[in-house]
């Protein structure tokens, strides 16, 4: 039998995909369900099921190549079987790099020796560029590097603007960092490493024998400045992920009507029992966000109508919490799913949940982990942030966009002590739902939450 191999369509905004690897070659032997080929989408790299069996007799697009969505990439069939007909489709060729602008970018004056453009500044270093630096751009000149130190072939050091910016907040020097982004580019999950590996100790003179050793003092990481550039301003070209972003932000946030409840959650419980569950030997670490999850999918059980979508001129009501997880990635953002959350234990949760953020990050995501999620959560807790709005994914009909756990002063029965507090708004699409449904959703996942035992049942 004959099956052919399509680009699948794994996001509403995937228009075309790209092969990057064949995990099986021409010849081999392919059952169901076996990895056969990895593509690229407009939100991450996935790899992708056969749904035949027989030999893979074709490879129809070579790994590079990018075709729209729904075009035949390759053939299965069994050893005997004519498929000259298809074998004749001619293979596309690979994508090249995004074409550099036409022109190039004014300038401020003429600058004698070139100078970095730092990262766009802005309330979050959450996003980096993949793709290649312009032809336009700038860069400045650095010293050679320690011999032992990576050696670009182009004089300098390939980083993207928020490595740089990172390296210049924490003082890690990028001539000494192997870079993992493509063509060797260093990126920020490059610089994060870099930051908490441990470096060898300077060797020292012996201490005499009964002087006390002097106590060490963590070093604090530096606020530097980066230089000013010369230029005005650059363009960066947007990696496919970025421009899907753009593409159909504009698609949730004008057409569909948002509204905000905003609410204050008492953490100190779930904060003491977290702690407690992460010092349990063998058991999973439970973070923060594990928790906010497991409260939002039992709260959906009771508030069915928050977990819904408009569907037509129908609502449709889900009877199970797939819940979205925003996961920032260099390149852009991400939301996979984690499926079946009101019936899985917390420690299930907390497994799963990590081991789909790395795999985002790393572009190992399977297809049907990419698409089906009823309700989105977005954290940005670990960049400081208080409160915020998140933007609806469609076609779901709310997100809750959480944040920083805090401590502050807070009163209780007329005493003032030191409290842990969290803020977490909802946005909700008001064809769906209204104001009332959205607050009583957030009283029962704050219920949940100042009451976490509740969590573990």
């Amino acid at each position: 039998m004959i099956t052919k191999v399509f680009m699948p369509k794994l996001s509403d905004a995937m228009e075309t995909g790209k092969v990057i690897k064949w995990l099986k070659k021409e010849g081999d032997p392919v059952k169901g369900g076996d990895l056969l080929v990895e593509v690229e989408t407009d939100k991450a790299n996935v790899e992708i099921e056969a749904f035949g069996a027989g030999v893979l007799r074709k490879i129809v697009v070579a790994e590079g190549g990018t075709v729209p969505v729904g075009e035949m990439i390759g053939v299965i069939a069994d050893p005997a079987e004519d498929i000259s007909s298809m074998a004749a489709a001619a293979p596309a060729k690979p994508a090249g790099p995004a074409p550099a602008a036409a022109a190039p970018a004014p300038a401020a004056k003429p600058a004698p020796a070139p100078a970095m453009a730092p990262a766009a500044a802005g309330p979050l270093p959450a996003m980096e560029s993949y793709q290649s630096v312009p032809a336009t751009t700038a860069v400045v000149p650095l010293a050679p590097a320690a011999a032992s130190a990576p050696s670009p072939t182009d004089g300098r050091v390939k980083a993207s603007p928020l490595a740089r910016k990172i390296a210049g907040q924490t003082g890690v020097d990028l001539r000494l960092i192997q870079g993992t982004g493509p063509g060797g580019r260093i990126i920020r999950r490059d610089v994060e490493a870099a930051k908490t590996a441990p470096r060898p100790a300077p060797a020292s003179a012996p201490q005499p024998a009964g002087a006390p050793r002097p106590t060490a003092v963590p070093a604090r990481p530096q606020f530097v400045i980066p230089p000013r550039p010369e230029a005005e301003f650059e363009d960066v070209a947007m990696s496919p992920m970025r421009a899907a972003i753009a593409k159909r932000m504009p698609m949730s946030k004008a057409p569909v009507p948002h509204f905000y409840v905003t609410s204050e959650v008492a953490m100190d419980e779930a904060w003491a029992l977290r702690e407690r569950l992460n010092a349990l030997d063998g058991q999973p670490k439970i973070s923060v966000n594990d928790m906010v999850i497991k409260a939002v999918a039992l709260a959906l059980l009771k508030n069915p109508g928050i977990n819904a979508q408009l569907n037509g001129q129908a609502i449709r009501v889900h009877h199970r919490a797939h819940i979205g997880i925003a996961v920032s990635l260099d390149q852009g953002l991400i939301t996979p799913v984690l499926r079946d959350c009101d019936a899985k234990p917390l420690a299930r949760i907390a497994v799963e949940s990590r081991d789909l953020a790395d795999r985002a990050r790393g572009g190992k995501l399977r297809a049907q982990e990419m698409s089906g999620a009823t309700f989105s959560i977005s954290n940005l807790g670990m960049y400081d942030v208080e409160e915020f709005s998140a933007i609806i994914n469609p076609p779901e009909g709310a997100i809750l966009a959480v944040g920083s756990v805090l401590q502050k002063p807070v009163v209780e029965d007329g005493e003032l002590r030191v409290g842990r507090r969290m803020k977490m708004t909802i946005s909700c699409d008001h064809r769906v739902m209204d104001g009332a449904m959205g607050a009583r959703f957030l009283q029962d996942v704050k219920r949940l939450l100042e009451e976490p035992l509740r969590l573990l049942v």
